[in-house]
């Protein structure tokens, strides 16, 4: 791909069943046809986290996605049928008696690009107490451009996307469920997470409320400059956004973050 081939993003911010996938999946497919169907065809697809169960925990190993079996049919499938790719946000996913909370992503053909699982789990929502963590980073290519995948509470370790970024990630894709009071602290992490690293930050959060938890969405594409090309509002909503990837190599040609590092005394 030429540097300054444009993407078009397409970011699916939608509310989420608790504890029904079936439910889920019949709600992401509408949104998704919907995010297809319009003159300027979306190049990349994105969702939140956790998107086929919730954060049903306690019922977790009943529900989850065997080894992701159903969510990679239908991804597959659907990103093959209408030439886009995938960040399929994330999936509460069993392997054998575990269960991750795991991204999988696909190209235009259908070809699986990306699996993640988040590294760090999340205490304030017991996720610890049902879920495992991944154990590996989360780099893949997108039609030729290195990109990274994160998982929500990932953002607040500001080393994770540093080292994506020294692996030569230029995207960085979050799926989450963040909540409220928080609104503050996803706007301010997300957008130091663009600048320090100067790549562009695509985040999808979900809308809606789970139990006594409400969550605000604003998902939001930032550019490298640290700006704000998008951002949603606490309803569901399909988010679209262009980004020049050329752009990182005028921030970088501006502020050489990476060239005056001194990382032997760090």
């Amino acid at each position: 791909m030429s540097q300054s081939q444009l993407l078009n993003l397409a970011l699916i911010q939608m509310d989420i069943a608790i504890g029904d996938p079936d439910s889920n999946f019949a709600h992401l497919e509408k949104l998704l046809l919907e995010a297809v169907n319009v003159e300027q065809k979306p190049d990349v697809l994105i969702f939140p986290e956790m998107w086929n169960t919730g954060y049903a925990l306690t019922e977790i190993h009943q529900l989850a996605d065997v080894n992701g079996e159903r969510t990679k049919v239908f991804l597959s499938t659907f990103a093959q049928t209408h030439q886009v790719n995938i960040i399929g946000g994330s999936i509460a996913d069993k392997k054998e008696e575990r269960v991750l909370n795991t991204i999988y992503a696909w190209d235009r053909h259908g070809n699986e690009i990306a699996e993640y699982s988040k590294i760090h789990l999340f205490r304030l929502m017991d996720e610890e107490k049902f879920l495992h963590s991944g154990e590996q980073l989360g780099l893949f290519e997108l039609e030729g451009v290195p990109a990274g995948a994160m998982i929500c509470y990932d953002i607040r370790f500001p080393e994770l996307s540093r080292k994506l970024a020294l692996d030569g990630a230029r995207i960085l894709f979050v799926p989450a469920e963040w909540p409220h009071p928080r609104l503050h602290h996803w706007r301010t992490l997300l957008m130091a997470r663009a600048i320090e690293n100067q790549m562009y930050v695509v985040s999808c959060n979900r809308v809606g409320t789970s139990g006594t938890t409400n969550f605000f969405g604003h998902s939001m594409v930032i550019d490298p400059w640290g700006e704000v090309l998008v951002e949603g509002d606490e309803n569901e909503a399909i988010l679209r956004a262009t980004i020049d990837l050329e752009e990182i190599i005028r921030v970088r040609g501006k502020i050489p973050v990476f060239e005056d590092r001194r990382p032997h005394l760090y």
